[in-house]
Order: C-alpha cells, then structure tokens, then sequence
C-alpha cells in the first residue's frame, strides 16, 4: 500500500512538472480574428508619417520603429496581433512610435525601405529602429516568419531596442 502511495506521488509531482513547462512553452504567435484591411495604408504618405514620428520620439524619449509590409501579409498581421497583446502592448507604446508603412506588392516605398535598410527582398514584415534622430539603430529580418516566433521573441526584441531610460 505504502509502495502504491509513493508511485502516485511521484506521479503526481512529475504530472505537475509537466503542467508547469506547459505553460512555459513558447507558444506561436496568432493572426488577428479579424485583420485589419487598412493595416498598412496604400495613400498614407510614409516619408510624412515618419517624420512626424520621429517628432513625436524625439518629444517623448522614445525610438521610432518602423513595420514594412503589406496587407495581403498574414505574417504582417500576426505581428500586429502580437503588438496588442497585453504584454506587448504597454512595453511597445511605452517605448517606440510605430509606423506601418506598406509597400504594396513590393512596388511601393521601397526608397524607404532602402533608407532604412529593411530588406523587403527577403520578405515581410521587416522592421527597422531608429532612435529619435532617424539614425537607423537595427534593421531587422527576422520577422518575416512571425507565424513562428513567440511573444516572448516580440518582447526581447522590444526590451533590446528600447532607449535607455535615465534615472531621476
């Protein structure tokens, strides 16, 4: 009887175990329910957006990060999802100023993307840091694929790029 006890404890810590690693898991990030179809607006004047972003930065301490992609992108709009979530979101506003700028069928802004360095060739979303000056601080590809990076990834990256805050 004793023996069949301690088999079910065991049991039982190795099922909590498991459990607690589950919800640790990276879990994929997700597409909206309801995409946006003016995400990435086709008039916007995106050399206009980011100047009044980076205005807007240099105002608030914070750094400009720009999200070049399209409205036809699924993975576009998974990583606008992500930038809403509640864990996201507040380290996001907090931080930067987004600027969606669409490139259409890789037809439109693409001097801008150039600028910036985001390689549209290699897909999109691409993202690019700039700090308040409009210096590019990164420019990324690694989102091109945001189907398969985690919340966790968005947040390591949003914490990376983040300015430095000074103590008061």
């Amino acid at each position: 009887m004793r023996r069949c006890g301690s088999a079910f404890g065991l049991l039982a810590v190795f099922l909590c175990a498991l459990m607690a690693g589950a919800q640790f898991k990276k879990v994929p990030l997700q597409a909206p329910a309801h995409p946006n179809p003016q995400l990435y607006r086709s008039d916007a004047n995106a050399a206009h957006d980011i100047h009044e972003a980076l205005v807007i930065a240099a105002k608030q301490h914070k750094r400009v990060l720009l999200d070049f992609g399209g409205n036809w992108c699924l993975d576009c709009h998974v990583l606008d999802n992500a930038f809403q979530q509640p864990r996201i979101a507040p380290l996001l506003n907090e931080n930067f100023v987004l600027v969606h700028v669409d490139v259409g069928q890789y037809d439109k802004n693409l001097d801008l993307a150039k600028k910036y360095h985001a390689d549209v060739e290699k897909g999109v979303p691409s993202l690019s840091v700039l700090d308040a000056r409009g210096n590019v601080l990164y420019a990324t590809k690694d989102f091109e694929r945001a189907r398969v990076l985690s919340e966790d990834d968005v947040i390591q990256f949003l914490d990376k790029w983040k300015p430095a805050r000074m103590a008061k």
